[in-house]
C-alpha cells in the first residue's frame, strides 16, 4: 500500500520527536569497548554480534603450531622386551644388534601471550620432548626450549627467540557467562590455523584430570591437536586454553574442555618467574556431601568438604582437623562444593595463617592453619567371614594374610568379599575390594566391631560407612 504525503510527514516528526527525548535522557550509541592493551584491529572488530571473521584476521597470526619429537629407548624389533628379560631378546640381539632408539612425533597448538617469544600450551603437548618446534602462521620455524611446566593444571610455557610476534590478548576480567560465543583457533588433526565456533557450554567442569579441575566446557569442535590453542570471546580475548575433549569416536562431539584463564594466569606467572609451581598444602582427603551424607552429619544443606582422613605431620592435623569434619568456609569464603577447596588452599601464599570454618556433631566451630609448601608427591594419609546379612555384605577381617592374599598395603578394618545385587549396600556404592574403616565415625577393627556398631545403630538413619578405595578413604551412607 503506498503511504499519503500526509501519512509521510507524521512518521518524521515521529523521528525526530524519538531522537530529541533520546538526547534529552542522555543517552548515546557507545562505542565498543575491549582492554586497553588489545591492538586496534581487535578493537576495530569488537561488535555486539561478534565478527567472526576479523576477529580471526586478528589473533591467527598469533596462534601457533606445535611439532615435537621424542626419541623412545626401547628396541624396535618384533618380540623386544622394553627390559623385561624377554627370553627372545638374546636371539633378536644376535642377528639385528643393538637396539636403535625410535622417535615418535606430536603435534598441538599453542599461542604467544608476549612479544618477546613467551608461549603458552599444554603440558601435556610437550611432555617428554626431546625436540620442539614451533611453526608460525607465516610459515617461520623456531626451535623451542620449555620455560616452565606444571602436570597438575596441565599447562607449559615455552621460548623462542623471536621479537615483535604478535600476541593473544588474556581476558579474565569480567565473569564468563554461559551461552555467550567463543572461538577455538588450533591445528587439529594437523590441518593448520583452523577456526570453529560455538559458545560456553559450562563453566566449573570436573572431568578427573586433575586436583584444580575447573574446566570451561564448549560446543566449539576441539579436536586432536587443539590442544594448547586459545579459546577467545567475543572481545578477542583469550579466557581458556583448550586442552580436553570427550568422544567415542576420536573426533568432536561437540564436548570440548578449556583450562580457565582466570586459573591459568597465576601458574603462566609462576612459571615464567621461577619454572615451577609453588602450592600451598592442608594435609587433608575430602569428599563432596550429598544429601544423604548431610543428614548424617547435621548439615543444614548439601554444602562443603567432608574430610575423610588428616596426614600425619600436617597443618591440618596441627590445626586440629579430624576426619569426619566438614569444612564450610575457608579463608573468609564459602566452601560451597568440595572441589572449591584445592582450588583455594593450593593459591594460598605458604606459611600463611589462614581461618577454617568446620562443622563438627553439628556444631559450627573455627581453627586455624598455617599452610605449609606442598611437594612434589602428596603425602597420604595412613590409611572371619560373615554370611551376607540385611546389607547384603559379605565381609572378612583384614588380618596381614588376608592383606596379602588380596594384594592390599596394609591390614586392619573389615574387607568387602562380595556385595548382593540389589542390596542396600549396592545401592549406596560400597563394591568388593573395599575396606571398612569405620561406622558411624566408629573406628572398626575388626568384623566383630562392625556388628556391635551396627547393631547399636540408630532405625530410619542411614548408616555412614568410611570405606578405603583406590588408596583413599571416602564416606559413603548406607540406607
Amino acid at each position: 500500500m503506498r503511504k499519503t504525503p500526509l501519512a509521510v510527514l507524521a512518521g518524521l516528526i515521529m523521528i525526530v520527536s524519538l531522537l530529541a527525548f533520546g538526547a534529552h535522557l542522555g543517552l548515546t550509541a557507545a562505542p565498543p569497548h575491549l582492554w586497553t592493551d588489545a591492538p586496534p584491529a581487535i578493537q576495530a572488530a569488537t561488535t555486539p554480534a561478534p565478527n567472526w571473521v576479523e576477529l580471526a584476521k586478528a589473533l591467527k597470526p598469533a596462534v601457533v603450531n606445535i611439532s615435537t619429537r621424542l626419541t623412545l629407548k626401547s628396541p624396535d624389533w618384533p618380540g623386544a622386551s622394553n627390559g623385561d628379560n624377554n627370553p627372545f631378546d638374546d636371539f633378536f640381539r644376535q642377528f639385528r644388534g643393538a637396539p636403535r632408539p625410535r622417535a615418535r612425533h606430536g603435534v598441538g597448538s599453542g599461542f604467544s601471550i608476549s612479544a618477546d617469544g613467551t608461549i603458552v600450551t599444554n603440558h601435556h603437548v610437550v611432555d617428554g620432548a626431546t625436540e620442539i618446534k614451533v611453526k608460525m602462521s607465516d610459515g617461520r620455524e623456531f626451535a623451542a626450549k620449555v620455560q616452565g611446566r606444571d602436570a597438575k593444571t596441565d599447562l607449559a610455557l615455552l621460548k623462542i627467540d623471536a621479537k615483535n610476534l604478535p600476541v593473544v590478548p588474556l581476558g579474565g576480567g569480567e565473569p564468563l557467562q554461559v551461552g555467550e560465543p567463543v572461538m577455538a583457533i588450533g591445528n587439529p588433526f594437523g590441518l593448520e590455523q583452523t577456526v570453529t565456533t560455538g559458545i560456553v557450554s559450562a563453566t566449573g567442569r570436573v572431568i578427573g584430570e586433575g586436583p584444580y579441575d575447573d574446566f570451561i566446557q564448549t560446543d566449539a569442535a576441539i579436536n586432536p591437536g587443539n590442544s594448547g590453542g586459545p579459546l577467545i570471546n567475543a572481545r578477542g580475548q583469550a579466557i581458556g586454553i583448550n586442552t580436553a575433549m570427550f568422544s567415542q569416536t576420536g573426533g568432536s562431539v561437540g564436548i570440548g574442555f578449556a583450562i580457565p584463564i582466570t586459573l591459568a594466569k597465576g601458574v603462566i606467572t609462576q612459571l615464567a618467574t621461577t619454572g615451577h609451581m609453588e602450592r600451598g598444602w592442608l594435609g587433608v582427603a575430602i569428599q563432596g556431601i550429598t544429601p544423604d551424607l548431610a543428614k548424617s552429619f547435621h548439615l543444614a544443606e548439601p554444602q562443603g568438604a567432608l574430610v575423610t582422613s588428616v596426614s600425619n605431620d600436617s597443618p591440618a592435623a596441627a590445626a586440629g582437623l579430624k576426619s569426619g569434619d566438614v569444612i564450610v568456609e575457608y579463608d573468609g569464603r564459602k566452601v560451597a562444593r568440595s572441589e572449591d577447596l584445592p582450588r583455594a588452599v593450593a593459591d594460598t601464599p605458604v606459611g600463611h595463617q589462614v581461618p577454617l570454618t568446620i562443622v563438627r556433631d553439628g556444631q559450627r566451630m573455627t581453627l586455624n592453619a598455617r599452610v605449609s609448601r606442598l611437594k612434589d608427591q602428596d603425602p597420604t594419609p595412613e590409611a572371619t567371614s560373615e554370611n551376607q546379612g540385611p546389607l547384603g555384605l559379605s565381609v572378612q577381617t583384614l588380618t596381614p594374610d588376608v592383606a596379602r592374599e588380596l594384594k592390599l598395603d596394609q591390614p586392619g578394618g573389615v574387607v568387602i568379599r562380595d556385595v548382593r545385587d540389589g542390596s542396600r549396600a549396592a545401592t549406596a556404592g560400597l563394591r568388593p575390594g573395599d575396606v571398612i574403616l569405620g561406622v558411624d565415625r566408629q573406628s572398626v577393627k575388626n568384623v566383630e566391631d562392625m556388628k556391635s556398631l551396627l547393631q547399636k545403630h540408630a532405625l530410619g538413619t542411614p548408616k555412614l560407612f568410611l570405606v578405603r578405595r583406590d588408596g583413599g578413604n571416602v564416606y559413603v551412607p548406607v540406607g
